[in-house]
């Protein structure tokens, strides 16, 4: 399992990201397609993004899926983040409350 504070890079676009909160789920983190590997770890070069896949992130932004993980991408990527092949969400910020 991919424990908290792990960072990973992808293996077919810039995207980089740290795991803020960690679940099974994570296992099968990808971006663009492709699995993504700890920092510094060798990288496949016949992978390429899945055009299906493609959509990107957003740098500083915080991505949550349906079992409770969460990444907080460091490097935006062309690459979408996903778990298999489900899309991880945006997560919003919460809005502040009013200070009438």
């Amino acid at each position: 399992m991919i424990k908290t504070g792990t960072r990973l890079q992808s293996q077919v676009c810039d995207t980089q990201v740290i795991v803020v909160r960690s679940a099974d789920s994570l296992d099968d983190l990808r971006a663009g397609g492709a699995p993504m590997v700890p920092i510094g770890d060798q990288v496949d070069a016949s992978l390429s993004l899945d055009a299906e896949l493609s959509d990107g992130n957003l740098m500083g932004k915080r991505y949550v899926d349906d079992g409770g993980a969460e990444v907080l991408v460091t490097k935006a990527g062309k690459g979408t983040l996903s778990v298999g092949s489900t899309p991880l969400a945006l997560k919003e910020a919460k809005p502040l409350p009013a200070s009438d």
